[in-house]
């Protein structure tokens, strides 16, 4: 058993498909199916089943993918200590948050640990960071979440092994155009929203999911598109909209924007990382040194 095999393995695992796998390692499609049978033969069971959403894991395959995943990381691991290269962080981040809070976190672990280099990948959508974490290509991933455990704001992590540190509170605001009915209200309820016009993205954005825990379906869905079209079209009086403070701060204080009456919780900036890797010399420590806190008063439980 070879570790390019094991790295062929991962990538069809985590691409479902051989000619997917190929095109992400850069081999032919031919290369990576004989590896795969090369692997199959030395272990003398079969790792993948065609299935109708492509190539699926055996219990066999299943066992090694945990075992793959290890082994690789603690080979890089290894590359990386005998070259004397600094450790990298490898850093996921929703877009959406990368630009007002990235920045505050990595200038605390320059500050705390500063012999740490950091690798930020930001994603449009929640699953694929969430997918990277659980399958060893991020160490951790920062994203928007509420509730006592991972997926509370409303969606399904891809795995149970995963564990997080809140960060700090994200704000959340309800606006609208200075002209709309329900700004000139002195106090709303999400009842008063039934009906009305609600400014959303696509069903899995944190705000759409921020959004159907305060109001429920009273409110009428429309989709405009990311953050920077839901505050536009909120400022030309196309509907309401619910979107974190830093993203209407400026609409908000030169008056194209109007702060409704209703108060809403905020969300949490919540770093996400896979239990297991906290095994790995130092790595907990650096995950909890990305907090605001440094480790103390972290929430949902207490590193030391």
């Amino acid at each position: 058993m070879e570790l390019r095999q094991l790295r062929t393995f991962e990538a069809v695992v985590r691409h479902r498909t051989v000619t997917d796998a190929a095109v992400a390692l850069e081999l032919a499609p031919s290369s990576v199916s004989q590896q795969i049978r090369t692997l199959e033969t030395s272990l003398g069971v079969a790792l993948f089943v065609r299935g109708p959403r492509g190539m699926e894991l055996t219990a066999g395959g299943r066992r090694l993918a945990d075992w793959a995943r290890t082994l690789l990381e603690q080979a890089d691991a290894a590359v990386r200590d005998v070259r004397g290269e600094r450790p990298v962080l490898r850093l996921g981040a929703l877009e959406t948050i990368a630009g007002a809070y990235v920045p505050r976190v990595l200038e605390r672990l320059a500050r705390r640990r500063p012999g740490i280099d950091v690798d930020v990948h930001a994603d449009r959508a929640r699953d694929g960071l969430l997918r990277g974490v659980a399958g060893g290509q991020l160490d951790a991933a920062l994203l928007l979440d509420a509730g006592d455990g991972i997926g509370g704001l409303g969606f399904t992590p891809p795995t149970d092994g995963l564990t997080y540190v809140d960060l700090e509170p994200v704000p959340l605001a309800l606006v609208a155009a200075p002209g709309h009915p329900l700004a000139g209200r002195e106090q709303l309820s999400a009842g008063d929203l039934r009906g009305e016009r609600l400014l959303v993205n696509v069903p899995q954005c944190s705000f759409w999911l921020a959004g159907q825990r305060l109001f429920g379906d009273g409110p009428r869905r429309v989709r405009a598109g990311g953050v920077p079209v839901m505050r536009a079209w909120a400022e030309h009086g196309l509907g309401v909209t619910l979107l974190p403070e830093f993203a209407v701060a400026a609409g908000l204080r030169e008056g194209r924007l109007a702060r409704l009456p209703l108060a809403v919780p905020d969300l949490h900036l919540r770093l996400v990382w896979r239990r297991d890797r906290e095994r790995e010399a130092g790595m907990r420590d650096v995950l909890y040194a990305a907090s605001a806190g440094g480790g103390r008063d972290l929430g949902h439980e207490d590193p030391e």
